[in-house]
């Protein structure tokens, strides 16, 4: 039961953190609670659709068909997250002068709320097709139900609670300064979600190693510990990870560092230049 527990608690703690972390950056924002939960309730909707094509997803594509679904979520995902911290990069400041109200940069560029409803909806819906998909392989081994069943209320609630307690950590950062820091988090979770794609892909034979493993941290943090699935949530933390999966890891780290950059030197105002006045003749 403890080991279905942990590993239920890890996929709701990673839906959790993009969740906690996209309520903390748009506070303010006007309906995001209406966005926000109907990118839960989609995300559960496709989660359970997932549970009821489990072994055709499992059998499609010569048996491959769980990691090409599971990466083609992450993608996705990191398609979103990119996307939703770039918007937040560009208005942040904005928000955060005019909490409790929609900004004027929302007000005059590309309203962001229906997005935070698929960065949400994206999010559950990969931790939870990843849960079924879990449970599904355990019942086919013959696990019991009922421990099954236990394992994942105890794994839901204790992820729930920890995103709940980042959550409410997040709202502590004073406005000016908590969009760095989510920003931040964001761009770490998409990384990790960028490596954990690869790792799928590899699996489905589909992508080359690079070299695996590159490192072996095992006996500092193993994958299954609670530092490590902590870790895995956060950041896609792998004890033996592979040099692709560290590629995709860099690669959309310094993508989307990059394109903050050149956001941030786009609006940043012309230097002034002092006036030097000409003498007059006569």
């Amino acid at each position: 039961m403890f080991g279905t527990a942990l590993i239920v608690f890890r996929e709701v703690f990673e839906a959790a953190l993009v969740v906690s972390i996209v309520a903390a950056a748009t506070r303010g924002l006007a309906q995001r609670l209406r966005w926000i939960s109907g990118g839960v309730v989609a995300g559960i909707i496709g989660a359970m659709l997932v549970a009821l094509f489990a072994d055709a997803i499992a059998r499609f594509a010569s048996g491959v068909g769980q990691e090409l679904f599971d990466a083609g979520i992450l993608f996705a995902a990191v398609g979103m997250i990119s996307w939703h911290v770039l918007w937040m990069s560009a208005h942040g400041k904005a928000m955060a002068r005019e909490l409790g109200a929609v900004s004027a940069a929302v007000k005059s560029g590309s309203s962001p709320p229906s997005a935070l409803l698929f960065v949400v909806a994206i999010a559950i819906l990969r931790e939870g097709s990843e849960i079924v998909l879990f449970l599904y392989s355990l019942s086919a081994g013959g696990a019991s139900v009922p421990v099954l069943v236990a394992g994942s209320i105890l794994g839901i609630a204790a992820g729930a609670a920890a995103g709940l307690a980042l959550y409410l950590g997040l709202l502590r950062i004073p406005p000016g300064k908590m969009f760095s820091a989510t920003n931040s988090l964001l761009v770490l979770v998409a990384a990790g979600m960028a490596s954990q794609g690869a790792h799928f892909l590899i699996q489905a034979d589909l992508l080359p190693t690079l070299g695996a493993p590159l490192w072996d941290s095992s006996v500092l943090v193993a994958n299954g510990s609670v530092t490590g699935q902590a870790l895995h949530a956060l950041v896609g933390y792998d004890a033996r990870p592979s040099g692709m999966q560290m590629l995709f890891f860099a690669v959309v780290l310094v993508g989307i560092g990059a394109a903050m950059l050149m956001q941030r030197r786009k609006k940043a105002p012309p230097a002034k230049m002092d006036r030097v006045a000409s003498p007059q003749l006569g």
